[in-house]
């Protein structure tokens, strides 16, 4: 365990171009390979926000889906208010972190606690959900595979995490592809149905019962509302690039910057254009079939154009997970540096991965895949709540950043972000309310308890510092007595090597060999003794006797004895093994040496020394 730090060095509001340079910029990205690796959540979004919203208003009929444009409108102007808020969090915390970041600086630490459970909640469910819908898509084309969708959606798992665990620069480079034929489709097929006066074809929605309601006279403000929180689930995924600031080359905050915007005016570029295409065709949901499928039916007509962008958007819907691939291990990373998580997850590989963030996020999602049976609409209700309380915090604290800060315009700014605080918060309201009864109060009662169990870990850290004394000049060194212990079993050149580290690191050398009660072992003893003798190396044999067949628990005990005896005496416990030439060979070992340090570690308070004879 490696000593915990006093606290975090504040994030500053040090820019990019101020950065040192940085020496693994290869394995780092840029505001293009940043999109892919980063947004891929976001641009998927489009498959199911505009049908979330019309789903909603379907239940006042062909009335209420009059109301598509103007309540996408009102996503699009929030995705713009976030986008601009997100930019300005990168500038001021180019250390990432996001919503974490902000709110521990300028609402305190534990509602800093409270975005970053949010965001590892939120994150954990959008692989699961990313995972299960792109598996959904392969099974509705291929009925017959339905039965395996469980294994499918951990194989696909599987893939990602293998991709992610090259670096997040490899994830990009082999998502780009992918992320490119998904936007171009859906550009295509908005520009294309800007030009037609009627659907080309309506094959796709042929034979399916229509969800939509009978006409109602008004449309009341509580289900525009519901349409406004549900549909606002096309904004996940736009807080990860923030979140990721230091996966980018430097200048890290300006590239972050490019890529928050460029994915914002994507971003609603395409909500926009799928809603105008809604109202435009006079579309009617239908069950079994997807709105974005109708609008391609609609837009190029059902031929290969049609299979390319239900292709596209299956694979794009599975990968969307690599967005919290690219996000969460870096929070972990954080939370670890402040004390809030054990401190292997701010350990990086060689290639800029923080694996055990990885695989960890892995094997949550996995559990989750298998406990939901890979049904998305089992995950769905526990979907976005934590995102939105991301965004919420996250505005809060940039509305006292500005206070503080006090910069040009800064009170503009403060109202920007107060207004975004306050839409997003009561989208948050809304979406927990109308899906508790679904699942939706897992999320209540898991975030308390991930939020108690971050300061438990900070407790724990907080009491290791203390007897450390982490933060305060420790006495000088000095030099006391010292007893080295060596175990033996067998007159070898390894008990050679080992007393003569023995006798270099200690004013007294004593070698224990351990006598079990059985006649076969007291002879055993005694034949070892009568060869020591013999070979006189200067260092006392000790015989340990035990009435059990145990080995780490005697030599424990001696150690305790002569700690108790000469308690001014520093004593350690050399273990002799022996490192084979190949790795098969290990398997070969009784794993006394193992037994042995167990057993001193938790017993004693003695030194350990495992000293490998190697045999080349």
């Amino acid at each position: 365990m490696s000593a915990p730090t006093t606290g975090a060095a504040p994030s500053g509001t040090r820019s990019g171009a101020e950065q040192p340079p940085d020496s693994g910029a290869k394995h780092k990205l840029t505001a293009v390979t940043g999109l892919a690796a980063l947004s891929l959540d976001a641009m998927a979004s489009v498959a199911y926000g505009p049908e979330a919203i019309v789903l909603v208003l379907a239940a006042a009929g062909a009335h209420g889906l009059g109301f598509t444009l103007p309540v996408t409108a009102a996503i699009a102007a929030l995705l713009a208010v976030l986008v601009a808020s997100y930019r300005q969090v990168i500038a001021a915390f180019p250390d990432g972190g996001g919503s974490y970041a902000v709110a521990k600086t300028y609402l305190g630490a534990r509602t800093g606690l409270v975005a970053a459970a949010s965001l590892v909640l939120d994150y954990v469910l959008n692989v699961a959900v990313a995972v299960t819908a792109g598996v959904a898509a392969l099974t509705s084309a291929f009925p017959e595979i339905y039965g395996d969708r469980v294994w499918l959606c951990l194989l696909v798992l599987a893939l990602i995490t293998a991709v992610n665990l090259r670096g997040i620069v490899d994830s990009a480079r082999a998502f780009v592809v992918p992320t490119v034929v998904f936007v171009g489709s859906i550009l295509v097929l908005i520009a294309v149905g800007l030009f037609r006066d009627a659907p080309l074809s309506t094959a796709a929605a042929a034979g399916h019962d229509s969800v939509l309601a009978g006409n109602a006279t008004t449309v009341g403000a509580l289900l525009l509302l519901k349409a406004f929180a549900s549909g606002c689930s096309a904004l996940t995924g736009v807080e990860a690039i923030a979140n990721a600031v230091p996966s980018f080359r430097a200048p890290a905050a300006r590239r972050a910057q490019r890529a928050e915007i460029a994915l914002g005016a994507l971003l609603g570029v395409m909500l926009i254009g799928l809603s105008v295409l809604i109202s435009r065709f006079g579309l009617q949901p239908v069950e079994g079939v997807t709105v974005l499928a109708q609008l391609a039916d609609a837009s190029v007509g059902h031929n290969w154009a049609f299979y390319v962008i239900q292709f596209a958007t299956m694979t794009l819907l599975a990968l969307s997970a690599n967005t919290s691939f690219g996000g969460l291990p870096v929070l972990l990373k954080l939370l670890a540096r402040d004390n809030y998580l054990p401190h292997v997850f701010g350990l990086k590989a060689d290639r800029q991965v923080h694996r055990h963030g990885v695989l960890t996020l892995a094997g949550v999602s996995a559990v989750l895949l298998v406990l939901s049976g890979g049904d998305t609409n089992t995950l769905v209700p526990l979907f976005a709540i934590g995102v939105f309380v991301g965004f919420t915090v996250a505005q809060a604290g940039m509305v006292l950043h500005w206070r503080r800060t006090r910069g040009g315009r800064w009170a503009a700014k403060a109202l920007l972000n107060g207004f975004g605080a306050l839409l997003t918060g009561v989208s948050a309201v809304v979406v927990t309310a109308t899906k508790f009864h679904d699942g939706a109060w897992l999320v209540v009662v898991a975030l308390p308890l991930l939020v108690a169990a971050f300061e438990c870990v900070h407790r724990a850290y907080r009491r290791i510092g203390e007897r450390l004394g982490v933060g305060r000049i420790p006495e000088p060194p000095h030099r006391d007595r010292s007893m080295v212990v060596v175990p033996v079993s067998s007159l070898t050149r390894l008990t050679s090597e080992a007393l003569t580290a023995a006798v270099s690191l200690g004013d007294e050398v004593r070698a224990v060999t351990v006598c079990h009660s059985d006649p076969e072992d007291r002879d055993r003893t005694e034949a070892l003794e009568r060869d020591w003798a013999l070979w006189n190396p200067g260092v006392p044999l000790v015989r340990v006797t035990s009435d059990r067949r145990a080995l780490g628990r005697p030599i424990a005990a001696y150690v305790r004895e002569l700690a108790a005896v000469e308690p001014g005496t520093r004593i350690t416990v050399l273990i002799p093994e022996v490192e084979p030439a190949r790795l098969w060979q290990r398997a070969l070992q009784n794993q006394r040496g193992a037994v042995v340090a167990h057993a001193v570690r938790r017993d004693t308070s003695a030194v350990i020394c495992r000293l490998r004879f190697r045999l080349d």
